[in-house]
């Protein structure tokens, strides 16, 4: 096996906090920018907590970024990844940037457990293009997607009542922010594997089928004839069954769900059948068999909570044996803290 650069090792990967603030030690949220003590502080990526030190990224009055802004540079990591903007001038684009941008921080922070897009990773990085469909000049189309490295997002998404709308009218059983955003860096996380690993491909293709097949006329026919016969089966969603890209990309993305469901869980000081310890630490974890039963078992459990409040599952999907394949492939590919683990 050989890699583009050799990463950091992260000895002490903890559970995902309830952060705290640095001058009270009250609970802090995540997208905090102070505190009822009445604190300014803001979120140190480095560091993995609140600090009330730093420069603060250039886009904390614009958009609400509540995180330091990185070594020689006025933005943050996270930030500083973001090309292009939404025209702010019009309509509610400025507070739907902000909501894309606050899960594209916590996306980033998730992955950076694994060792991706961190100090330590000397690899390249995703450009962001945040665009509306609302413009000054009237209304435009926006693709979702990701193309040599460039991810575009629809920040119109961010408002709830567009989601659903096109949640229920595409018959998807889960669609947010975070879904897409986790879908299409799965995206740049293949290429970045393709090119560092001498057998990623192969393995891959064994598994998920060949990626060279014609993308686009793979979904001509997906939006032409529906999903595969039975794919429900082998994919964890009907549109993974459309091309060997995009069931990666979704397989990559649940195995992300699935271990900020478990981590989460585990912070908060909930349990399950086969936890081992309250100490446990999800972005650790070297078998993904483990992660994913940990994860469908608390998803069950939270399943039902949000069902006794008459809202939907948290986490909707059934893993047949074959799915649960492709989400461990997907895990030990994207532990790269540690390149032993995926050899």
């Amino acid at each position: 096996m050989m890699w583009e650069a050799n990463r950091s090792e992260q000895a002490d990967i903890e559970p995902m906090k309830l952060f705290v603030c640095p001058a009270c030690g009250a609970q802090t949220p995540f997208d905090s920018v102070s505190c009822l003590c009445g604190a300014v502080s803001a979120f140190d990526d480095r560091r993995c907590d609140f600090t009330g030190e730093g420069q603060r990224c250039a886009n904390a009055d614009l958009i609400g970024c509540n995180w330091v802004a990185a070594s020689g540079s006025d933005f943050c990591r996270a930030c500083a990844m973001t090309t292009m903007k939404p025209d702010t001038s019009t309509a509610d684009n400025r507070s739907l940037w902000a909501e894309t941008e606050r899960a594209k921080r916590w996306v980033l922070f998730c992955l950076g457990q694994w060792g991706w897009f961190g100090p330590g990773d000397t690899g390249s990085t995703p450009e962001f293009h945040m665009l509306s469909e609302t413009v000054s000049t009237g209304a435009t189309e926006v693709t979702m997607g990701h193309k040599s490295g460039v991810i575009t997002i629809n920040v119109s998404e961010a408002d709830p009542a567009t989601r659903v709308f096109r949640r229920q009218l595409l018959g998807e059983r889960f669609r947010t922010i975070i879904g897409h955003l986790r879908h299409e860096i799965s995206h740049f996380l293949f290429m970045r594997l393709v090119s560092q690993s001498d057998t990623f491909a192969e393995e891959f293709r064994g598994l998920f089928g060949d990626e060279r097949q014609d993308y686009g006329a793979a979904l001509e026919r997906y939006y032409a004839s529906g999903p595969s016969l039975n794919w429900q089966q082998t994919c964890v969603t009907a549109y993974a069954s459309s091309h060997p890209h995009e069931d990666w990309a979704e397989s990559a993305a649940h195995i992300q769900h699935i271990a900020d469901i478990v981590d989460s869980s585990v912070a908060t000081g909930l349990s399950a059948p086969s936890l081992n310890g309250a100490d446990y630490r999800a972005y650790a974890e070297p078998s993904g068999e483990t992660l994913v039963t940990l994860g469908v078992e608390f998803g069950l459990a939270l399943n039902h909570v949000n069902r006794s409040m008459g809202l939907p599952d948290i986490y909707p999907f059934v893993l047949t044996p074959r799915i649960r394949d492709k989400l461990v492939f997907a895990h030990r590919w994207l532990r790269l803290q540690d390149p032993k683990a995926t050899g």
